[in-house]
């Protein structure tokens, strides 16, 4: 996924000549984390945030009278934040997200060569991770632990398949350990107990936890402390369609 796909297209933007009065009343008028500062020629010369604003105004200290005349007399290029941190529409998304975390800022300015074209911030891509893990589908959210093994995850997805199920979305989490990493599957139209039954028994993989998101469902946790794995299954030994070829 892309910066394009995520950001908020045509962003509210501010001079950087407007007053602190003009660009708080913008930021909590439009509910807005950051606004690009832009001057005459249209080139993005800065962004501002409320914290910006206070952090340069101890508003708290002031008599009112004070504080009012200075949020209606001072220009906000006095506590904008510049050179500013931007991304190119085409970037990848998660490298965004890096950006972010790195730098320790909320929102980037987007650019399509030298114009200003959309900005993207952390709920952006929060909404957009949500997504792909599957957060707005129901089914059944289950977690592996995945070995570096030939063949393995395409075992897991053809059995989700052989099952009649359907798979929504696939996450890999690495850990300290390059030789395993966690998977996460939301998946539809399969029956629990025969899901983890493949997966255990069939494939030979860890299942450390998983949820099914319906209202009458409850998280099944699977404690890392005992070597036993407790799964609400009947019948062990049901008969499933496994190994589909014994040969």
């Amino acid at each position: 996924m892309l910066v394009h796909e995520c950001m908020v297209v045509n962003p509210v933007t501010i001079s950087p000549k407007a007053t602190y009065a003009e660009a708080l009343r913008l930021l909590r008028l439009k509910n807005l984390q950051a606004l690009p500062v832009v001057d005459k020629e249209g080139q993005l010369v800065g962004i501002i945030t409320e914290k910006d604003l206070l952090d340069v105004l101890p508003v708290a200290m002031l008599p009112v009278y004070i504080t009012s005349y200075l949020l209606s007399a001072m220009a906000i290029e006095e506590a904008m934040t510049r050179p500013v941190i931007t991304v190119p529409d085409d970037y990848p998304l998660e490298e965004a997200a890096r950006m972010l975390i790195d730098n320790k800022i909320g929102s980037l300015p987007v650019m399509r060569g030298h114009q200003l074209v959309g900005i993207i911030t952390e709920s952006d891509i929060f909404r957009a991770m949500a997504n792909a893990l599957g957060g707005c589908a129901e089914g059944l959210r289950i977690t592996i632990r995945l070995l570096e093994d030939k063949g393995e995850l395409g075992a897991v997805t053809d059995g989700i398949v052989q099952l009649g199920g359907k798979l929504v979305s696939l996450s890999t989490f690495w850990g300290d350990d390059p030789l395993k990493r966690k998977l996460t599957l939301k998946v539809q139209g399969v029956n629990r107990e025969e899901l983890l039954l493949m997966l255990e028994r069939t494939i030979g993989v860890q299942v450390i936890d998983f949820y099914e998101s319906s209202a009458e469902s409850e998280p099944h946790a699977i404690s890392p402390a005992t070597n036993i794995r407790v799964f609400p299954i009947q019948n062990l030994d049901a008969k499933i369609p496994w190994p589909l070829d014994p040969k």
